[in-house]
């Protein structure tokens, strides 16, 4: 219950159609002002609703009313509790990056399609206009044949060093550690009580993939998109010239297309008859050295004029969270489903292991294995501490 789930929850209880029966954190504090939070919300509305507050998210998964949960926990705990969550027989919105490994990214889609769950990956940007309109673009041929696209986002993770300091009581810091290795408590891992910012963790390999897989998860993804390739990825990965930079790794598809991971933020896709760049709140399309629209709110007006009657259209979803009721409803897949996380991750995962490795891999997307004696299968995995495993 950090900042990015008060956030998620606190649009579900704007949500007439949804009731917030329980929340859980490892941190006593704040799960109790999330428990506060919803107590309050209900009582307003005139409502008894109870919400429960856990320190296991084992017990909320026992309980039988419980139709579907929002996962928001740092990423090392991702495959673990939406696998459990699936196997209890709950419909599941999880945080990108879906996960840590390849390995679980798989995992986790075998598990959703074996107990047939609704899954939404929070890869949000799925449901703003100015990315889908520049993927339907792309995707329609408007800038000619894609060769490159630049995604800028920041660098890998890199291993925890922090020191040690003496945790506070009201906190299960074994608990927040779970799979993970074990190290001594640090604030900047898990900072006590309700803070409002996002915490460091996503820097450290041990919890998270850096900017690689905390924005790469949101740009990676509008590149996969664009290019149809969501049920699929790049076929070869290369190092950047530098072992010591953090910026340009190249993956390469087996249409010659290549994605680079550039520095900055954004995606710009570079075709034979113009570019489009795009971000949150931004759409800039050239044609040839025009420059055609730099709005993103045109955005759907110059689709409009640009598109035949007869072009393909993505799917179309304006509210992420209203996206993944309406598919618990329907029981067909929301706009980035577990599938759709997986495969972006696996991008974000692949760039990572460049840098971490340094070597050029060949991969096999429809396998999901390194193929031509390139790459390390150990690499397509994380350990796992204790009793946790991948089940």
């Amino acid at each position: 219950m950090g900042t990015q789930n008060r956030g998620l929850m606190s649009g579900f209880l704007r949500t007439p159609q949804t009731q917030t029966v329980a929340v859980c954190d490892v941190d006593r504090t704040r799960r109790l002002a999330a428990q506060t939070v919803a107590k309050d919300h209900f009582a307003k509305q005139g409502g008894g609703g109870g919400c429960e507050a856990y320190e296991d998210f084992r017990e909320l998964l026992a309980r039988r009313d419980v139709d579907a949960v929002v996962i928001a926990t740092p990423d090392h705990w991702h495959a673990l509790i939406s696998i459990a969550a699936a196997r209890a027989g709950k419909d599941i919105y999880c945080e990108k990056p879906l996960c840590q490994s390849i390995h679980e990214a798989r995992a986790m889609v075998k598990a959703v399609r074996k107990h047939k769950r609704i899954f939404q990956t929070g890869s949000m940007q799925r449901s703003s206009k100015e990315f889908r309109v520049a993927c339907e673009l792309v995707r329609n041929g408007v800038i000619g044949r894609i060769s490159t696209v630049e995604a800028s986002v920041g660098g890998p993770g890199m291993p925890c060093d922090l020191p040690g300091e003496t945790p506070e009581p009201g906190l299960n810091w074994d608990l927040w550690l779970g799979p993970a290795p074990s190290r001594p408590y640090h604030s900047e891992l898990s900072p006590r009580g309700v803070h409002k910012h996002f915490p460091n963790w996503r820097r450290y390999r041990e919890y998270g993939g850096g900017g690689v897989t905390d924005w790469g998860a949101h740009h990676f993804d509008i590149a996969q998109w664009g290019l149809g390739m969501d049920q699929s990825g790049p076929v070869e990965i290369t190092p950047a010239s530098d072992p010591k930079a953090s910026f340009g790794v190249r993956a390469r598809y087996a249409s010659g297309v290549e994605l680079v991971h550039s520095n900055g933020n954004g995606v710009v896709f570079h075709g034979s008859e113009g570019k489009i760049s795009v971000d949150r709140g931004r759409f800039s399309l050239w044609l040839g050295s025009q420059l055609k629209s730099e709005s993103a709110s045109e955005c759907e007006g110059i689709a409009r004029e640009l598109l035949k009657s007869n072009a393909e259209r993505l799917y179309a979803s304006t509210d992420h969270k209203a996206d993944w009721l309406n598919s618990i409803r329907t029981r067909k897949p929301p706009i980035c489903d577990v599938e759709v996380g997986a495969r972006t991750v696996t991008v974000c995962h692949l760039i990572n292991l460049a840098y971490y490795h340094g070597q050029r891999m060949v991969w096999d997307p429809k396998r999901e294995r390194f193929a031509g004696g390139a790459g390390n299968a150990a690499w397509l995995d994380v350990p796992y501490r204790g009793n946790w495993k991948l089940g």
